[in-house]
């Protein structure tokens, strides 16, 4: 990524071009044979298409370290660099990659290995669909409340 681009026009066109590569790799995975059991797969897609583009922080079409930190710290669940490596690594496939690819993002979504991703994005939807809590302050206490 161009490091004077804050923003703007030069922004939008990194993330249209970035949104074109990531359609190009759902349309990969939508025909193939291995997937076609799944429901509802292009909402799926998209779905997991929106939260990575949200976390590639570096734009280069990979979460790396600290875009998979950020984005577990945004959830509550804060993991320490050895756990976050040893995640990448069983995504990755045992190799000793500093980054996630969208490829691998997907098979770990859709694959057997998606237990932990996957309770992630859900707690994260169930976070943003819980009410509001109360903002006003707490009542006061009588002598009767003390134990």
């Amino acid at each position: 990524m161009d490091s004077s681009a804050q923003g703007g026009k030069a922004y939008g066109i990194l993330k249209s071009q970035q949104e074109e590569r990531l359609n190009a790799i759902n349309e990969a995975f939508i025909s193939d044979p291995k997937y076609v059991d799944e429901e509802d797969l292009g909402s799926k897609l998209e779905m997991f298409k929106k939260k990575y583009m949200e976390f590639d922080l570096n734009d280069k079409g990979d979460i790396d370290l600290m875009g998979l930190k950020r984005m577990l710290e945004k959830l509550g669940l804060a993991k320490t660099h050895l756990e976050l490596k040893k995640m990448m690594s069983e995504v990755a496939g045992g190799t000793s990659k500093e980054t996630i690819s969208y490829n691998d993002f997907l098979n770990m979504m859709l694959g057997k290995r998606n237990a932990i991703l996957k309770l992630i994005l859900m707690f994260e939807g169930i976070g943003k669909e819980q009410e509001p809590k109360d903002t006003a302050p707490p009542s006061r206490k009588t002598f009767s409340d003390l134990p």
